[in-house]
Order: structure tokens, then C-alpha cells, then sequence
């Protein structure tokens, strides 16, 4: 759903980058309180895999394709405002490195992709948790659902921005039409990804799954009739929510799942127009679209130029988009944790002067 140059006037862009700007602000200041030394890193490593992911697209109808979005995914593994930094700093390597989705349509991509995608998701999700039993099968259902909503939800907002500044005089009604129903079904896509990535982290490290903490009671023994808390083994790691263990091994699974899945899998995936691209195409909004102002840019549509053999050239610009997205990413959530720790110390200070 990457909006390209030329779908919405300059008023609206802009509009819509000060939106963005503020949303981020705001996510920054939120994010102080998400990220911890063990989150930061793992939190550039969600936006890697969101990148790797969105390389992949699935087939949805006759010539439709629909991607990951992502924003559901990154709210409930690392939390809402961290989750719309993760979906923000993909969004800014794919227009400046691979011109996927316009430069001054980065604030509408940002604000229907993370932000809308993001709040929509994690309300749902949240919603949903305070209603269902508190286990980790419940948190897998209400990601599903939260995710499967996000999509067609992040359709309206892109209409509803349309509507407000298109470049093409199309009937709004047909166009919410196409979207929403498109996006249902790219929901559907969007829903499965997110549930089965988020139950496979609370399989091996419920601790760290924001969406999950608080969440998973210890492990109860019978002794003489009696329910007690089973003893932790020796060396392993906490129960959810303690915060204790190494997450060296899961940011290195992960780390190589993004790289397998951008690197070789992206290969195989559908080529069919995503779900904006087929409505703008059949609708008309497209008749304005202007060459992005990164089409020269030696990794643009995701090759490599220069080189020749397309599965080489898509593989290592998949790698090389995953590798510069996990540096972009931890450094900045690394920054964002920094400027916790140091709030933490003058506050300790503050308090210890008095």
C-alpha cells in the first residue's frame, strides 16, 4: 500500500508529513518507556524482519498481490510507540534506497501505515485481551484479529486522505469499495503472518512479547494435593515478565530468518500489482503518479544495478535492505533507550539531592 508521488496534492503531503512528524515525536517520547536493554536491539531486529516481509507478496485474487504492513506485528512484539518507529524507519529505507512508495507521500505512507495500522491494531488487540482468558493462546487470537482489522482500516484512511486531496477526479465511493474489499482479504494475509510470528516468540520467549506481559502465570506442581509454584531449573530463563535471559538467540534467529526470507524467498513471491496499485490502475487514480526521485538509485525496485541475473540481483538487495534497516533501526532504539537510562539517573538524582 505505498502511496506514490503524484496520488495526493501538496497541501494534503504536507499535511500529512506534519501528522506523520507529530505522530513520531510523540512515539519517540512513548518509546522511552517501551525499550529496555534487552527490547532495543530486538526492536531494530522487528523492523529488519517487517522489511523482509513486506519483500514477500502473496496473491489475493485475479491479479491482485497483497504485503505485509506490519504494524500490528511491531505493536504487540515491542509495543505501539515503538511499534510505529519500527514501521516508520522501513518505510524511510524503502522511498530513499529502493524508491518504493513517493518521497513526498512519506507522511501519508507513515500515517496510514504505522500510525493508523499501529492504533488501530493495538486497540483491538487490547480490547480483545481484556474479554479472553489470560493465556498465550488468547494473545495469538487477538493478534490475529487486531492485524486482520488494521488492513482494510488502513484502506479507509488512504481514501479518506484521497478524498481530501486526490489528483484525480474518481468517484469516492468506488474507490473506498476496491480498497476496503481488497484489503479484507490482504487482512486475512496479514492476520496469519502476525499470529504465527508473535506464537512462535511467545513459544521460546513469552518475556519478550510486550503485547504477552503479565500475562502467563508460573508453572503450578500438585504436592500433596496442593497447587505450589514449580521451582525454576537451574540456568534457564525467566518466567514472563521477569526480564531475565539472553536474547542474543533469538535476535540471531531472527536476524537469519529476515536474511533467508529477503535474501532467497522474496524470489518466489507474487508479481501481480498489490492491492493500491490494481484499485489505482482500474480506477484512474494513477493518472497523475510522477517518477519517484529515487528511481535512479542502484538498489531502486528492489535490484541491484548492474547485475544482470534477477534472482542474484533481488537476493543481495533484499540482504543489503535487512542489513541496513537492523543497523538504521538499533541505532536509533539504542539512542531512544539511552536517553531513557540518562531521564532515569536525573531523576534518581534529582530525588536523592532533595
Amino acid at each position: 500500500m505505498h502511496v506514490p508521488d503524484g496520488f495526493i496534492n501538496a497541501p494534503v503531503s504536507v499535511a500529512a508529513g506534519a501528522v506523520a512528524a507529530a505522530a513520531v515525536a510523540v512515539s519517540l517520547r512513548g518509546a522511552r518507556r517501551e525499550l529496555d536493554e534487552r527490547t532495543a536491539p530486538l526492536a531494530g531486529l522487528v523492523a529488519a524482519f517487517i522489511f523482509a516481509v513486506q519483500m514477500l507478496n502473496f496473491p489475493v485474487a485475479a491479479g491482485t498481490s497483497g504485503h505485509l504492513l506490519g504494524g500490528a506485528l511491531a505493536a504487540i512484539l515491542v509495543g505501539p510507540y515503538t511499534g510505529v518507529l519500527c514501521v516508520s524507519v522501513v518505510l524511510l529505507m524503502q522511498g530513499i534506497l529502493f524508491a518504493d512508495g513517493g518521497l513526498t507521500a512519506l507522511g501519508v505512507n507513515v500515517t496510514v501505515m504505522g500510525v493508523v495500522t499501529v492504533v488501530v491494531a493495538y486497540a483491538i488487540f487490547r480490547g480483545l485481551l481484556g474479554i479472553l482468558p489470560p493465556t498465550r493462546r488468547s494473545v495469538t487470537v487477538a493478534a490475529f484479529v487486531g492485524a486482520l482489522l488494521s488492513v482494510p482500516a488502513a484502506a479507509a484512511a488512504f481514501t479518506a486522505v484521497y478524498a481530501v486531496g486526490g489528483t484525480t477526479d474518481v468517484p469516492i465511493g468506488k474507490v473506498i469499495t476496491a480498497m476496503v474489499g481488497v484489503h479484507v482479504l490482504i487482512g486475512i494475509g496479514e492476520a496469519a503472518i502476525t499470529a504465527a510470528t508473535v506464537g512462535a516468540v511467545i513459544a521460546v520467549r513469552p518475556d519478550l512479547v510486550h503485547g504477552a506481559r503479565g500475562l502467563t502465570a508460573p508453572l503450578k506442581l500438585r504436592v500433596d494435593g496442593a497447587l505450589v509454584d514449580a521451582p525454576a531449573a537451574a540456568g534457564a530463563p525467566a518466567a514472563a515478565g521477569a526480564g531475565a535471559g539472553s536474547t542474543k538467540k533469538v535476535w540471531a534467529t531472527g536476524l537469519v530468518t529476515a536474511l533467508v526470507l529477503a535474501g532467497f524467498v522474496s524470489f518466489y513471491a507474487s508479481a501481480d500489482p498489490d492491492g493500491l496499485e490494481k484499485v489505482a490502475a482500474d480506477k484512474g487514480i494513477d493518472e497523475k503518479v510522477e517518477e519517484h526521485a529515487a528511481a535512479d538509485s542502484p538498489l531502486a525496485d528492489y535490484g541491484v544495478k548492474d547485475v544482470d541475473d534477477a534472482r542474484l540481483s533481488g537476493g543481495l538487495a533484499g540482504v543489503i535492505g535487512v542489513g541496513v534497516t537492523v543497523v538504521a533501526g538499533t541505532g536509533i532504539f539504542w539512542a531512544v533507550r539511552r536517553r531513557r537510562t540518562e531521564d532515569l539517573t536525573a531523576t534518581a538524582t534529582s530525588v536523592s539531592a532533595g
